[in-house]
């Protein structure tokens, strides 16, 4: 838990201070995202292209050609024009009376004033602040067009800030003014067309909320009051087809090297392009938007997601916390995507990237922990086991139950004869030799047949089969053990005979001993009666004796040798005689 609130801590730090790359990664997933829309249907995008300036001879057209143009427009029946052209200085042909009131004849016409750094501003448009008085997008002054003009004409800031890409996404409808506000141009059009005279401004604790042109309905907008644009693509037209009956008409220059092109998420545009989609966006209802509240929801969505994917692999393991992860880490993708088709705009991307480093951070804990628990067993266990079997634990620890279980196995005890005399006649490093000689035998033996060896007691050895791996038939894989073993003591002629004790029951296995200093090894009654059987060897004269229970578990088994019933004998700790076997 401490590694998760840590990590969430970490994760959730550039969320909150809103770093400049997740900035980016963030408005590129939503350029992706945002679907596009239909247009409206009441605009029009009238082209002034480079072949018109070549046949006109140059820019800028006379004003009383632009007049003529006007003229034009509105007898092919459109609702009005909008020239997101700015006129600040005079015709050198002296049209500008002409201009003023060919624009003066019908009240749809709206003329560009393009913002400049210069602290003069236009006269501030009727508006009314539903709240407190807020900040929106400053407007740092304006080009006025001609003297005179902005009498009888309407007039709309046309500015493209950027974001921190520098691509144009968002558009304030209105700019903040010392003393007022001023529409931008896409606005502007909208308030003349629907004859209203004031804007509405709604406030909240955190900003603008929504503005309204009296007509339509409101407009949900950021703090700030910028609108998120929707790319629609407005039909166009050009000056020879002037297809603009029932439609606003926004007129523009597109010939190369006279107006601006701003790089927007669909390529460079022009500024009567943007203004035109401004206007497109502001009539779609389901126009995508950044909420205010955008930062607690997706902290929240963050930390919920980290949770649940630290939790599941965690606790599933590798290979089905990565199934897992998958499946929640697309399912934030959709639902990323779906509330951008629903117009809310969410930071799922940086979402995603979190969940990939949760997993990551989390499958290198499991791997570490796999790790240092496959290098336990191996060491545990290497010297004990076949090498195989020491592979499988790696590869399924959970076989292996840490901390003793109960467990039904037999149990192999083994003691050299004759060690006593052996090392009184031998140099001790002869007697070395045999003694590792005798127990290399022993465990190879056990070894072949499944079983493990548990510990080495001095010239005696403890060996349990059905133990720490399952083994159905451990009773005869036993038994063939202690034949492999008299065999090969016998033919490597070391001059040692060997007892050996077999017996099968219930007892307690696994780790045992202190925190420090432990072993796996088994503890129990039917341990102990292996251990008995192998001290009495000697006395009844056989050097296999094998407990009863084992000969019951093998009967109808059908061996090398069939088992041979001898007297019963008592031994040290039982009260009652025990009954025995050899083969």
């Amino acid at each position: 838990m401490k590694k998760l609130l840590s990590l969430l801590v970490i994760l959730c730090a550039p969320l909150i201070l809103q770093i400049s790359i997740l900035e980016i990664i963030k408005l590129k997933t939503f350029d992706y995202l945002v679907p596009a829309k239909e247009p409206s249907g009441n605009f029009v995008i009238l082209d002034i292209t480079e072949e018109d300036v070549q046949e006109e001879g140059g820019w800028p057209f006379p004003r009383n050609k632009l007049a003529e143009i006007h003229n034009e427009i509105l007898q092919n029946g459109a609702l009005g024009v909008g020239w997101v052209l700015s006129f600040v200085d005079k015709d050198r042909f002296g049209g500008d009376s002409n201009f003023i009131s060919t624009l003066n004849s019908t009240s749809t016409s709206v003329v560009a004033t393009f913002s400049y750094d210069n602290q003069i501003y236009p006269e501030p448009t009727g508006t009314v602040v539903l709240g407190n008085e807020v900040n929106g997008i400053p407007l740092p002054g304006h080009l006025p067009n001609i003297p005179g003009m902005s009498d009888y004409v309407y007039e709309g800031i046309v500015s493209a800030p950027v974001d921190i890409d520098n691509l144009v996404r968002r558009l304030p409808l209105l700019y903040k003014m010392p003393d007022g506000w001023s529409p931008s141009f896409g606005t502007q059009v909208l308030k003349v067309l629907t004859g209203s005279q004031t804007y509405i401004i709604r406030t909240n604790e955190n900003g603008i909320e929504e503005i309204t042109v009296r007509g339509l309905p409101p407009v949900p907008t950021d703090s700030l009051g910028r609108k998120w644009i929707s790319w629609v693509n407005t039909p166009t037209t050009n000056l020879k087809e002037l297809d603009v009956e029932g439609k606003f008409v926004f007129v523009g220059v597109t010939a190369k090297g006279i107006m601006p092109q701003l790089a927007t998420p669909v390529g460079l545009l022009e500024p009567h392009k943007i203004q035109a989609a401004l206007s497109e966006s502001i009539l779609i209802q389901d126009s995508p938007r950044i909420p205010d509240w955008h930062l607690g929801a997706e902290l929240l969505f963050l930390i919920f997601f980290v949770s649940v994917i630290w939790l599941v692999t965690q606790s599933l393991g590798i290979w089905n916390g990565l199934i897992w992860f998958f499946i929640i880490f697309g399912s934030t993708g959709v639902l990323g995507a779906q509330m951008a088709f629903r117009g809310i705009l969410l930071d799922f991307s940086y979402n995603l990237i979190a969940q990939f480093i949760t997993a990551a951070t989390s499958f290198y804990f499991n791997y570490q922990t796999q790790y240092k628990l496959r290098q336990q067993i191996k060491k545990q266990f290497e010297h004990y086991l076949d090498p195989r079997q020491v592979k499988k634990l790696q590869d399924n620890p959970d076989a292996l139950k840490l901390g003793g279980e109960r467990r039904y196995c037999t149990f192999l005890f083994t003691d050299v004869r004759g060690f006593t005399s052996l090392s009184e006649t031998l140099p001790p490093e002869e007697v070395t030799e045999i003694m590792n000689k005798a127990l290399t035998i022993q465990a190879t033996a056990v070894q072949k047949y499944g079983g493990m060896v548990d510990k080495y007691i001095g010239d005696a050895m403890m060996a349990i089969f059905n133990a720490p791996l399952d083994q159905e038939n451990h009773q005869e894989m036993a038994i063939k053990s202690a034949l492999q073993i008299q065999h090969e003591i016998k033919a490597a002629e070391l001059g040692i005979a060997i007892g050996i004790g077999l017996n099968s029951g219930l007892a307690v296995v696994g780790n045992m001993g202190s925190d420090s200093r432990f072993d796996y090894t088994a503890i129990g009654d039917a341990v102990n009666t292996a251990a008995r059987l192998e001290s009495a060897t000697k006395a009844v004269g056989h050097d296999l004796l094998i407990g009863e229970s084992t000969a019951n578990d093998l009967l109808g088994v059908k061996l090398e040798k069939p088992l041979k019933r001898l007297d019963s004998i008592e031994v040290k700790g039982k009260s009652k005689k025990l009954n025995i076997y050899t083969i």
